[in-house]
C-alpha cells in the first residue's frame, strides 16, 4: 500500500510538471485569456488513474502554477480563485471515469466540462463589464450568452484533441491508461 501511495504522489509531480510544460505550447489564444492547449491531458489521464481527489489535488497544484507561472491574466482575487485555482481543481473530475468503459474519453468530457463550467460563471460575473458589443458576428446583449460562447470556443478544442489524443495512444498505454499496472504486486527476481 504504501508504495503505491509513493508511486501515486510521483506521478502526481510529473503529471502537473508535464501539463505546465505543455501549457506553453499555446496552439490558440483567446484575447481576454483562455488558451488551446495540450496541459489538459496530463491531469485527466492522472485523475483517470489515480480517482477523483488525487485528480482534484493535481488540478489545484496546476492552477496554482498557472496564475504564478504562465503570467495570469485577472481582475481580482475573485478571477484568481475562478479562473485559475478553481476551474484547473475541477479536471479532476476526471477521476469519476475511474474504472469505466473508455475511461479516459469520458473523464476528458466530464473534467474539461466541470473547468467549462466555472469559467462560464466566472466570465459572465465577473468579466460581464469586458463585455465587447459583437462576438464571432453576433450582438451581445447578455453576459451569460457571451460567456458560454466565449469559454466554449476554446474548451470544445481542448477536450476534443484530448479525446483525440487519448485515441491514438489508447492501444500502446491501454495497461497503463487502466491503471492495471497499478493493482498488480511488483515481481522481484532474485539474479
Amino acid at each position: 500500500m504504501n508504495h503505491n501511495r509513493t508511486r501515486m504522489l510521483v506521478e502526481g509531480a510529473i503529471m502537473v510538471a508535464a501539463a505546465q510544460i505543455l501549457s506553453y505550447i499555446k496552439l490558440w489564444r483567446m484575447p481576454w485569456g483562455g488558451s488551446i492547449t495540450l496541459s489538459m491531458l496530463p491531469i485527466v489521464l492522472y485523475a483517470v488513474r489515480w480517482g477523483v481527489k488525487p485528480g482534484l489535488l493535481a488540478g489545484f497544484i496546476l492552477g496554482t502554477l498557472q496564475f504564478s507561472l504562465d503570467g495570469g491574466f485577472a481582475i481580482g482575487w475573485q478571477s484568481i480563485i475562478g479562473d485559475y485555482v478553481l476551474a484547473y481543481t475541477l479536471l479532476g473530475l476526471a477521476g469519476l471515469a475511474r474504472g469505466k468503459k473508455g475511461n479516459v474519453f469520458l473523464g476528458s468530457v466530464i473534467g474539461g466540462l466541470g473547468r467549462f463550467l466555472v469559467l462560464f460563471v466566472t466570465g459572465a460575473t465577473l468579466w460581464a463589464e469586458y463585455m465587447p458589443d459583437t462576438f464571432f458576428n453576433m450582438t451581445m446583449t447578455s453576459p451569460w450568452i457571451y460567456s458560454c460562447l466565449y469559454n466554449l470556443a476554446y474548451m470544445v478544442p481542448n477536450i476534443i484533441i484530448c479525446m483525440v489524443v487519448f485515441a491514438v495512444i489508447y492501444k500502446p498505454l491501454r495497461k497503463y491508461i487502466l491503471a492495471e499496472d497499478i493493482y498488480k504486486p511488483a515481481v522481484t527476481k532474485d539474479i
